[in-house]
């Protein structure tokens, strides 16, 4: 049997001896064995959740090789499927994109679409500093982000991502944006968590251009100033194929 077209988190390894594995029909992954606790004190609602017929519902979602290795690939909340009902964790392909030095946050899209894109924030120290070092000129960080140099600096990012996982689940075109994911303007939490439905929402026009064929889109981005007063970056910003 083939392996579904999945981002691999992380491979656990054969079960131990003695504990049964198996995976639901929503992808989830159940264990049962004599280890598995009885349920929760006091809380016999929330244990009826989590053990239904001696099964353990770990809220973790993965797969079982043909080797019997166990591929865990995330929550199950954090799953998503594309048209094509390929199963991927966005933010395990946003991690891998931040391997790069040039990349400071990405949100990558593709829930009930056809492919996968993203946004991307490059990081302004250090991609200022090469720009520095090569003679690219620029005036601020809308101005940097959108240089045609950069989007060939952070590429290799994503032709390496792409090598990783299966080719229903590449990534085809990207957007730098104008500015970073900030807590304050309610983006990403304060340990740079990505609120990904604000992110949606606020970026709804950059998303439907990533897909609908344009060659750029316009953006009015709202900025929070460290002084807290509230201003407004412009820009068109040209999409990138990958």
């Amino acid at each position: 049997m083939q392996a579904p077209n999945e981002v691999r988190l992380h491979t656990v390894g054969k079960p131990a001896p003695g504990v049964e594995v198996k995976i639901d029909e929503s992808g989830e992954i159940l264990l049962r064995s004599e280890s598995v606790f009885d349920g929760y004190f006091n809380k016999p609602e929330a244990s009826a959740e989590a053990l239904v017929s001696g099964w353990l519902h770990t809220g973790d979602a993965g797969y079982l090789e043909d080797n019997g290795q166990l591929v865990v690939l995330g929550r199950v909340s954090e799953v998503m499927h594309t048209a094509g009902g390929e199963r991927y964790v966005p933010n395990y392909i946003e991690n891998r994109l931040k391997f790069s030095p040039y990349i400071k946050d990405a949100a990558v899209v593709g829930a009930g679409r056809d492919e996968l894109t993203a946004m991307i924030c490059v990081d302004f120290e250090a991609v200022g500093h090469w720009a520095e070092v090569n003679g690219v000129p620029y005036v601020s960080y809308s101005d940097l982000s959108q240089r045609d140099e950069v989007a060939a600096l952070i590429r290799p990012a994503f032709e390496r991502v792409n090598k990783a996982v299966t080719e229903p689940l590449h990534l085809k075109r990207f957007v730098c944006l104008p500015k970073e994911f900030d807590p304050d303007d309610g983006e990403i939490t304060r340990t740079r968590k990505l609120r990904r439905k604000v992110v949606e929402e606020r970026y709804a026009d950059v998303i439907a251009a990533l897909y609908d064929g344009s060659a750029e889109v316009h953006v009015s981005a709202q900025v929070a100033y460290e002084t807290g007063e509230m201003g407004k970056v412009e820009r068109n910003l040209p999409i990138r194929e990958v």
